[in-house]
C-alpha cells in the first residue's frame, strides 16, 4: 500500500452514481458512499432523504496521487454530473443531491477553484454552482449503499441513470480506467 494516499470527498447527486464511476479508475484504493455537510451526527439514509439534515450524499474516494491526481479525480467528477443545477441531478431533487467538493487541504481547495475556472473559461460548463468548502465529518452510509451498482446491476435506476454515466466515463476517460475496464 502506498505511503501517501489522498482522499477526495465529492457530492454530485446520488452517491450510487459516483461510487460506480470512481471504482473503475486506476489508482483508486477505496470508495465509500456516505453523508457530509450536515448538522446531525450519524445520520441515516431515511433522515438524509428528508432534506432536513443539511447533508449531501457523497463519496469519499481514497486514491494514490502518483497514479491518479486530484485534478484527474475532479475532471472525472465534472464529466459525470451537472454542476449547474441547484440541489438536483436529473430526477433526484433536494439539498442532499447538491454538487459539492469538500476539500481536505488548501492544495485541494486551490485545485478545485482552478478546475472550475478552467471549465467555465473553456465553455465546458457555464454557471457552475458547485459548493467548495472544507471537508466536514464524513459518515459512511449503510452497508447496502456500498458498491450498490455492482451488486444491483439489473435494478432499473442502475440501468437508466448509472449505466449512461459509466458509458460516458469509458468514452471520455479511457486513459484513467483500471484493468479490465480499460480493455473493455
Amino acid at each position: 500500500m502506498p505511503d501517501q494516499l489522498e482522499k477526495a470527498t465529492l457530492g454530485g447527486g446520488c452517491f450510487w452514481c459516483l461510487d460506480a464511476v470512481f471504482r473503475r479508475l486506476r489508482g483508486v484504493h477505496d470508495v465509500a458512499s456516505g453523508y457530509a455537510g450536515g448538522q446531525v451526527d450519524n445520520p441515516s439514509y431515511q433522515l438524509v432523504c428528508t432534506g432536513t439534515t443539511g447533508h449531501a450524499e457523497v463519496v469519499q474516494v481514497t486514491f494514490d496521487p502518483a497514479i491518479l491526481t486530484y485534478r484527474d479525480v475532479l475532471e472525472v467528477f465534472f464529466t459525470i454530473h451537472d454542476p449547474t443545477t441547484l440541489n438536483r441531478q436529473g430526477a433526484d431533487v433536494g439539498t442532499q443531491y447538491r454538487s459539492a467538493i469538500f476539500y481536505h487541504d488548501e492544495v485541494q481547495r486551490k485545485t478545485a477553484e482552478e478546475v472550475i475556472a478552467a471549465l467555465e473559461r473553456d465553455g465546458v460548463w457555464m454557471g457552475i454552482i458547485t459548493e467548495v468548502s472544507p471537508a466536514p465529518v464524513f459518515f459512511p452510509a449503510e452497508e447496502y449503499h456500498q458498491d450498490y451498482y455492482r451488486r444491483n446491476p439489473n435494478q432499473m435506476y442502475c440501468q437508466l441513470v448509472i449505466d449512461p454515466k459509466v458509458v460516458k466515463l469509458r468514452e471520455r476517460h479511457r486513459d484513467k480506467l483500471a484493468g479490465a475496464e480499460a480493455a473493455g
